[in-house]
């Protein structure tokens, strides 16, 4: 019995591995083909790079994990299976139960640690992703120009372009600055802007210009006795050369990437854990019950009623001394007509201004409870994740058994179909959850819910050797219905 369990678990590791491998390239290929944009051309070291695919892949492995568990179960069961090792192991009087109990047990050890590494290591991997594509994102060479404006954000330097975008400009001007004893101008009709491999040099490629060399003016100096020392004229000495094709080259170590704070980052529920995001709620809820509180409380004391109530109870509070307590009970025949008119006067605005009271209210509190939704949907994801895993093996295996096919063909097909579903009932799930159709429990636990059942029924029919696609079952099933209606 050791050696069928060994045996078991070493037919499935190797398509695992296989599997897990081709999900994460796919995944972090489609990763980069969404931020391709604002990873090309701003000269950012390997280095960084490197290290976003670290903290990136990381993230992936929720949704990689899934599939490649999916796929290696059909893949390891559908060889047994055509290779008639299924069957054998079967007329041993081996059940299909305890032939997937070695696997069944590593299920569950993956299962265990995809929950602890979801809630330790992938919020951490995120903030770290987030934060450093933000910095990214942020150090793009074209936004240090802008089209018809003189740009200083680099130091020693204006320029200023009449028109491009991207990387391609047109009339462009620089005044450089690094000496104050000289004044140096380079024009050009139009040029390009490129940023060196290491990033710390920006390149522009000018074409049809020139360059102007002129010493600044000079303040003029005198002696003790008011005589002038040195000379100041009107003209100043300098130079200009043209050039067809030139190359400039500026400084700009300094506008290197700057690494964010990454505090900035950690409020999000997709960067905490479930004892930080059950913190994080308790902390919304109780600043909810403090709004409310200080809202009703404000309401009351702007009525004359509860002022003089409290002021009834309290006789001691000064502040509350000029107010003049009023009777409880009062008719409004009792008001004179310019007084019943005031008062008549006095509803319509303050009805309005209640009504935007509440209104505003009521967006806040609204916001409040999206922003709840949102820390319970990190929540249950996590340990959805975990469970999908089991459901996943125990849909896989059996398919695996029942189509009798190894390899990358039909269960390649088949955990491509079943992996669309999952992906596609999660999302419905979670969009449903965060547009507050359904709770964050249901919206989350969708497509477990879903798959549950399938899983059993598949389980079911392997071990039985029973068909699940019958169609002979399925007639007699309907015809059994109409009999009934």
């Amino acid at each position: 019995m050791k050696r069928l369990y060994v045996f078991g678990i070493r037919s499935f590791i190797g398509p695992f591995v296989v599997t897990f491998c081709i999900s994460m390239f796919i995944l972090i290929m489609q990763f980069f083909w969404k931020y391709i944009d604002d990873l090309m051309g701003k000269g950012i070291s390997i280095k960084i790079i490197l290290e976003l695919l670290f903290y990136v892949s990381a993230d992936l492995i929720p949704l990689a994990l899934p599939l490649a568990i999916l796929l290696s179960s059909i893949m390891t069961y559908g060889n047994l299976a055509e290779n008639n090792e299924l069957t054998a192991l079967k007329a041993s009087g081996l059940s299909l139960y305890k032939i997937m109990k070695p696997l069944t047990a590593v299920m569950l050890v993956i299962a265990m640690a995809t929950f602890y590494f979801s809630n330790y290591v992938i919020p951490v991997a995120t903030l770290k992703w987030h934060s450093l594509i933000y910095d990214i994102q942020n150090t793009k060479i074209s936004t240090l120009i802008t089209p018809g404006v003189f740009s200083d954000k680099i130091d020693g330097y204006s320029i200023k372009v009449d028109q491009g975008s991207e990387n391609n400009f047109k009339g462009i001007l620089i005044h450089v600055n690094t000496d104050p004893t000289q004044i140096k101008t380079v024009r050009a009709k139009e040029g390009k802007i490129y940023k060196s491999a290491n990033g710390k040099h920006i390149f522009f490629e000018l074409h049809d210009g020139f360059v102007t060399d002129e010493l600044s003016p000079q303040c003029p100096s005198y002696s003790s006795t008011g005589e002038l020392l040195n000379n100041i004229s009107n003209t100043h000495p300098s130079r200009r050369s043209s050039f067809t094709n030139a190359t400039y080259k500026i400084d700009v170590s300094g506008f290197q990437i700057s690494r964010s704070d990454q505090d900035l980052f950690k409020n999000q529920h997709e960067m905490m854990n479930v004892f930080q995001i059950n913190d994080a709620l308790d902390s919304i809820q109780i600043e909810a019950d403090k709004v409310i509180f200080n809202f009703l409380s404000s309401l009351k004391n702007e009525s004359t009623f509860f002022q003089a109530n409290k002021f009834k109870v309290d006789t001691t509070n000064k502040r509350l001394s000029q107010i003049t307590p009023i009777k409880t009970v009062f008719h409004l025949d009792s008001l004179t007509k310019q007084e019943k008119i005031a008062a008549l006067n006095n509803i319509p605005p303050n009805i309005r201004r209640l009504n935007e009271n509440l209104n505003g209210q009521y967006a806040f509190l609204s916001a409040l409870d999206d922003n709840m939704s949102l820390y319970y949907i990190g929540f249950h994801r996590k340990f959805a994740l975990t469970y999908a895993i089991i459901v996943l093996f125990f849909i896989g295996a059996p398919l695996g058994a029942i189509i009798r096919k190894g390899g990358f063909g039909a269960p390649l097909v088949l955990a491509a179909l079943m992996f669309m579903l999952y992906f596609v009932l999660i999302s419905v799930g979670e969009g449903l959850a965060m547009e507050n159709v359904v709770s964050p429990f249901v919206g989350m636990w969708f497509a477990s819910l879903v798959l549950t059942p399938v899983a059993i029924l598949l389980m079911r029919a392997a071990a039985n050797d029973s068909k699940v696609f019958n169609k002979e079952a399925y007639v007699k099933l309907l015809d059994r219905i109409k009999r009934k209606k």
